[in-house]
């Protein structure tokens, strides 16, 4: 079974029996992700919209979930602009893009925080809504050694996930 349809699945039963509790566990998701994508668990971003507040809240990976929040507003978050152009993104060369930095800073699995090299960002949609982000990166010192550029493929496979995450999200949003 594909995960796209081992997601739909998740996201279709939560719909048929919501009172059922959490059955999902984001960091198992990102790490069949990221096993799907050829990255590490600690690659896979996923992030929800509060649009109350108007900002992005990691739910993975779990070491930023309580580190802090990606405002809409912010000029230099990649996820940010992802939202408010409801658009996909590949960046080969993200370590040379003017963003944010502040969450690379954080160790997520590693022994030391490593910098973002390339990074694949596609929004998450309800409809025609955004409701998140993910993101999946390629981490290290430099960019020839985090392996591969990601390819149109690759923006393929992540964007496919889009739909049935979005019925995921739908279940955990926060106001």
């Amino acid at each position: 079974m594909s995960l796209v349809t081992e997601l739909e699945r998740l996201a279709d039963g939560l719909g048929e029996n919501p009172d059922a509790g959490s059955p999902i566990s984001w960091p198992v998701v990102a790490e069949r992700i990221a096993r799907n994508l050829g990255v590490k668990p600690d690659e896979v971003g996923i992030l929800g919209l509060s649009a109350r507040w108007r900002h992005l809240y990691f739910l993975v990976p779990e070491a930023l979930k309580n580190v802090g929040f990606i405002p809409l507003t912010s000029s230099s978050a990649l996820a940010a602009r992802t939202v408010r152009e409801s658009r996909p993104e590949i960046n080969n060369v993200f370590s040379n893009s003017k963003h944010a930095t502040v969450f690379e800073g954080v160790k997520t699995g590693g022994e030391t925080a490593e910098a973002i090299q390339k990074i694949i960002s596609a929004p998450i949609l309800a409809g025609d809504k955004v409701i998140g982000v993910i993101q999946i990166s390629r981490k290290g010192a430099n960019v020839k050694t985090v392996g591969p550029d990601f390819s149109p493929a690759d923006l393929g496979k992540v964007l496919a996930l889009c739909k049935p995450l979005g019925k995921l999200l739908q279940h955990f949003a926060r106001d």
